[in-house]
């Protein structure tokens, strides 16, 4: 049974507002696009086990309308409005690369591409622009991905109606039975997954390729890699392809999940129309037999990857076996649960305390289909693994020795428990897309799926044998039974370190005399306690219908939408001070360990210990970000905790702890990934291109090796505690809520905060600047692969209000830029895998937005990438794009901006600094009109004016002692 839950749903949409004007109260019920039949009765006759259910007692999911045709191809479909007018298609191919052939490696995923290429219905790269025209935005809402056991192909049909649909199942239909395997579309496909490839090369890769064939080393999964080989790749032909096809892409290997807004009836009989027919004559090949994990191989293995950071992962691998997915099973499941969270609570707790692990977490896993295995992760905080890894071992060990308290349990058992009722309480608005994907993953695994109701009941009902001598047995097998594998990484060659890991994993252990977990109850009232409740001064609507703004007497600001467009969430997001504009755009300041330190550092005398205590069995968070113009912290809550979520967040401001320990996890932490930053060209740009897009302003910059060890918990206590104490507060509270109570809630938590002081922000600080225009690109360097360099053209805009409509359009007209580049560099030459075109402006600044171009490439392609580029540029300000390019980008925009508008973190997105900037509401309210009353004169002016040749900037990343051609 898969515990990703499923229920159909009813959607709730504004998209009045965003298409006409108009506004529709987020309470205005969506009707399905697709016209339904004739509701039927509410009871329902008992139903015969439908085959995801054959070998099953778990209550089946009567949401979802099964079904098999006679050539064999099994289906299930739901309606579903969320969101509204989407249909959601995953159609599941049971090949993958442990289907192939030892001179197949790759074919798989090799037939994932042609497929897309074209079909008997459809021309060569013609889907790609059909599905755009119905509002499909490719790489997201079409798409497909091959794993070790399958291939599943996925499409997200917006405004989806009957025609839309049943063309789209032609499509599909048309690109499993009968693609175009000719020479030319595989000699062209070849390029793209070899750039594919390339692209993938990397530390993380090699490590990845190490790890799978130690671990599954005498079992097919440790040699088929997706991706393939470059020699097997080079000898594909149209004739072999054909031959993997006819053995694979066969009805009764395929599987079809559908859920949307429409009739499921209707979609039932196209899928019958279109798939019906589909025939392969002969018998399909059986399944090859996957392996067992094999106990002759060897127990240890070491790899060396420079300048990666040092890790170990422990392994006890069982072989998988299929098995009835039967309520008793599952609940034992749920108990091997419960036994890990145990022992990865006990773990991070070590990890927290300062001990000689940076990270530990043990998991339970099924690797496709070949093992069921028992993985604990090490990272260690120095370079004495050793000690790590005995620590970690003798806190398992004492796992192993006795049965965890009763306290231990009933805090694993209650967060799991709020796990399960938050998705029964969320059930109504999950996505049709989640639905589709989560039912074909269940067949991936042979396992069933049922609803979020049914997954909680099985869980309670399995609460009383859930005992501490049962906890003790799971833990026991979870890591003792199987075959033993470890694994270190290292960046060093260091010589004897396969002996002395086979000696480490060999020692005797003694059981760890401190590591059990217990405290005291904590309860809210040991907060710091705030003050009396503030005063309303204020209140008024703003924004949409319902949308509230109050102000309070200590000026602090609250923007309330109370609806219930998501049922049972609360989102919350209290924004204070003025971010990135508070720091020096000359002057490092530690920004970047807050994102875990100061959270992690405590309230009052409260630390992350106690926290968690807290808020465990509840919806209850506290994430952090520094945005341009605020610092945040964000939940999503639910309407039981988001009172008791508004003063955790108050009592943060009012009286933060500075708890030494994170500052110090978070610099081990940082310094170990320092090295790993220049191994590949896609992590120098992650490292380096924000900072050289804002001319070196020292904001967005990766702090050196030197900044980090600099570090100490006093000055980062002189850096935030004063930023913590000042500045405005702006409360956004969006979801299901009582607006009279809500106000209430905040006058009683922000409202009773002390009168901020504000310091005014220096005019330098609001500036952002890009960088001066440059002849010929700036050249980074990476140490990694001689194939792998990077290519990266930027064009200054603007920022800020006053032309907030060209700002909009420019989406548009980097969709067509991207689009172009696609067609070019990817399917036609092959040049590159992801050319991706970007659009950065900011309205917190007047300045400083961009348009960017980025790509891995081959170092002897980049100057040809050059000249694309400049050449797109070029003709789209030279010649105005056609209507039918047009709409193919504003169609998947519209559809895009429609289904964000169902939900609260659009909007909730959309109002961030409206509190304190009424041009936040104006601009929000004209997005739509904005972006979509685009003409093609439009988009060429926009190209004339900002793509100009003299004014871009530009960057390669190289590998060491290589150049540019």
């Amino acid at each position: 049974m898969s515990l990703s839950f499923r229920r159909s749903a009813v959607s709730l949409t504004v998209l009045g507002l965003l298409i006409s004007g108009s506004p529709v109260p987020l309470s205005a019920r969506t009707q399905p696009v697709i016209a339904s039949s004739p509701a039927g009765p509410k009871t329902a006759e008992p139903q015969v086990r439908p085959w995801l259910y054959e070998n099953s007692d778990v209550p089946i999911d009567t949401a979802w309308r099964f079904g098999q045709l006679s050539n064999g191809l099994r289906y299930a479909i739901r309606r579903n409005g969320v969101p509204p007018g989407q249909v959601s298609v995953r159609l599941r191919i049971d090949a993958g690369s442990l289907m192939e052939q030892p001179d197949e490696l790759g074919y798989a995923h090799f037939m994932e591409h042609l497929t897309f290429r074209g079909s008997r219905h459809v021309p060569d790269g013609e889907s790609k622009r059909i599905w755009q025209r119905l509002g499909v935005t490719f790489g997201s809402d079409s798409n497909a991905q091959t794993t070790p056991t399958g291939t599943t192909y996925a499409l997200d049909l917006p405004q989806a109606s009957q025609a839309s649909l049943g063309e789209s199942l032609k499509i599909l239909a048309g690109m499993m039975a009968d693609p175009n395997i000719i020479d030319s579309a595989v000699n062209a496909e070849r390029a793209v997954v070899l750039a594919e490839r390339r692209e993938g090369e990397g530390p993380q890769m090699r490590i990845s390729d190490a790890t799978r064939q130690h671990f599954f080393a005498g079992q097919l999964l440790a040699e088929r890699s997706p991706i393939g080989t470059v020699a097997t790749l080079n000898a594909v032909t149209a004739a072999r392809m054909e031959a993997f096809h006819k053995r694979w892409y066969r009805p009764e290997n395929a599987v079809i999940a559908i859920s949307g807004d429409m009739d499921p009836a209707m979609a039932e009989q196209l899928v019958k129309d279109q798939f019906a027919s589909w025939s392969v004559p002969g018998k399909g090949a059986p399944l090859p037999d996957f392996g067992e994990p094999d106990p002759k191989a060897p127990a240890t293995r070491v790899t060396v990857e420079p300048g990666a950071p040092t890790g170990l992962t422990m392994a006890w691998l069982r072989p998988w076996k299929p098995r009835a997915d039967t309520i008793v099973y599952n609940q034992d499941k749920l108990t091997d649960m419960l036994a890990l969270q145990i022992v990865s609570r006990r773990l991070e707790q070590a990890a927290r305390s300062g001990g000689s692990f940076l990270q530990a977490s043990a998991d339970q896993q099924d690797i496709s289909r070949s093992a069921d295995g028992t993985f604990v992760t090490i990272l260690p905080a120095g370079d004495n693994w050793e000690k790590s890894l005995a620590d970690v071992r003798a806190i398992i060990e004492d796992a192993k020795a006795s049965p965890p308290s009763q306290q231990e349990i009933d805090r694993e058992y209650a967060q799991l428990d709020t796990a399960l009722a938050i998705q029964v309480e969320n059930a109504d608005t999950e996505a049709g897309a989640k639905q589709a994907s989560d039912l074909v993953s269940a067949v991936d695994i042979r396992e069933t799926t049922v609803s979020p109701q049914a997954a909680l009941d099985i869980f309670r009902s399995g609460k009383a044998s859930m005992t501490p001598q049962k906890i003790l047995d799971s833990t026991r097998r979870l890591f003792s039974a199987g075959v033993f594998r470890a694994m270190l990484v290292t960046g060093k060659v260091q010589p004897g370190l396969d002996a002395k890991l086979a000696a480490a994993v060999a020692a005797p252990v003694k059981a760890a005399t401190n590591a059990r977990l217990s405290a005291k109850p904590v309860t809210m009232a040991d907060l710091p306690k705030i003050g009396a409740p503030g005063k309303v001064v204020s209140r008024a609507s703003v924004g949409l219908p319902g949308m509230e703004s109050i102000t309070y007497a200590n000026g602090v600001k609250l923007t309330l939408f109370a609806n219930d467009a998501e049922t049972e969430k609360v989102r919350i997001n209290v924004r204070f001070g003025h971010g990135q504009q508070a720091f020096s755009p000359s002057k490092p300041v530690a920004g970047w360990a807050a994102n875990y330190a100061l959270v992690a550092s405590g309230i009052g005398k409260l630390g992350q210990r106690e926290l968690d205590e807290l808020t465990n069995g509840r919806r209850m968070g506290m994430d952090f970000s520094i945005d341009d113009d605020a610092f945040e912290f964000q939940a999503v809550t639910r309407p039981a905790d988001y009172k008791d979520q508004l003063q955790l967040f108050a009592a943060k401001l009012f009286a933060p702890g500075w708890d030494p320990a994170p500052i110090a996890r978070v610099k081990t932490g940082a310094a170990l990934a320092y090295d790993a930053m220049a191994r590949a060209p896609d992590s120098v740009l992650a490292r380096d291109l924000n900072w050289l897009l804002h001319d070196k302003d020292v904001r967005f910059r990766t702090p050196s090796r030197a900044e980090i060890e600099a570090l100490t918990p006093e000055a980062f206590r002189a850096t935030w505690e004063p930023l913590l104490a000042s500045g405005p507060i702006e409360v956004q509270i969006f979801g299901q809520v009582k607006p009279d109570d809500a106000i209430q809630a905040v006058a009683a938590t922000f409202g009773a905060l002390p009168p901020r002081s504000e310091q005014p922000v220096p005019a330098a600080n609001k500036v952002m600047r890009f960088p001066a225009p440059v002849s010929k690109p700036v050249v980074l360097r990476h140490t990694g692969s001689k194939d792998q360099a990077a290519a990266v053209m930027a064009w200054p805009t603007a920022g800020g209000f006053a032309l907030q409509t060209e700002a909009r359009q420019l989406e548009i007209l980097t969709q067509i830029f991207n689009d172009r580049l696609f067609d070019k560099l990817r399917s036609t030459e092959g040049a590159a895998y992801s050319p991706s075109v970007q659009n950065s402006w900011p309205f917190s600044y007047e300045n400083g937005g961009y348009i960017l171009v980025t790509s891995q490439v081959r170092p002897d392609r980049i100057n040809y990438f050059y000249g694309v580029v400049k050449d797109t540029a070029a003709d789209l300000a030279k010649n105005p794009v056609s209507d039918d390019e047009l709409q193919r980008a504003v169609a998947p925009m519209r559809q895009l901006l429609m289904r964000a508008g169902t939900g609260n973190a659009f909007w909730m997105n959309q109002m961030e600094g409206a509190a304190h900037d009424p041009r936040y509401v104006q601009a929000m309210q004209t997005m739509a009109k904005d972006m979509l009353d685009v003409t093609p004169a439009q988009i060429q002016a926009l190209a004339v004016k900002y793509l100009k040749p003299g004014r871009s900037w530009s960057a390669v990343v190289l590998p060491q002692g290589v150049e540019a051609r």
